[in-house]
């Protein structure tokens, strides 16, 4: 682990390489797993807030389950996740022509309804973040539905943090990537 400001960063998040592969995982990660994606509490506040701007792009079944239950739940851990369809899809979940599972707080922002984008733990997966008592500590996160990911990150030779180069910045700001480069430039020596 490497110690930036108040980061525990795992060495992995710079020696592995990962480049999202939608054509090849279609949005697995949206629908797989055990819970709905970990929230912000602040995040489930936005969402709420800017319901009827997401619901012209959500499924039927999801609008049903965030109307009968809200956009979020406690998971097993007490942590705040968005809801789920039939304990599997996430309920803010779309289907494109292709079959590819799509966020629909994401289409909303991208087509400038509302002024935040999806999750960030969605923005920043791989990297799992978990509050410690002084430190937030960015993991990376081994699946095997990202193996499409992973072979073509290598084959790009991309590392974790310079793919989520947007949303490192979004959740702690352009100075603290800036010093995640140097880290970054100095391991890959």
């Amino acid at each position: 682990m490497i110690e930036l400001e108040d980061k525990l960063i795992s060495e992995e998040i710079f020696t592995n390489q990962f480049v999202c592969n939608l054509s090849a995982c279609k949005g697995a990660c949206c629908v797989e797993g055990d819970a709905g994606a970990p929230l912000e509490s602040e995040e489930k506040e936005l969402i709420e807030q800017n319901l009827d701007k997401i619901v012209p792009y959500m499924r039927p079944e999801g609008i049903d389950k965030v109307k009968a239950e809200g956009a979020a739940y406690a998971d097993f851990d007490g942590e705040l996740v968005t809801s789920l369809v039939n304990n599997k899809e996430c309920a803010f979940v779309f289907f494109d022509e292709t079959n590819t599972a799509k966020c629909a707080i994401e289409k909303s922002y991208r087509e400038g309804n509302i002024s935040f984008n999806k999750p960030i733990s969605c923005h920043l997966y791989p990297i799992r973040v978990k509050k410690l008592k002084y430190y937030d500590a960015l993991d990376y996160n081994r699946w095997d539905i990202c193996s499409p990911a992973c072979a073509l990150g290598e084959e790009l030779k991309v590392p974790v943090y310079k793919f989520l180069k947007e949303p490192l910045i979004t959740k702690y700001g352009s100075e603290f990537y800036e010093k995640l480069e140097i880290i970054g430039n100095e391991l890959l020596k």
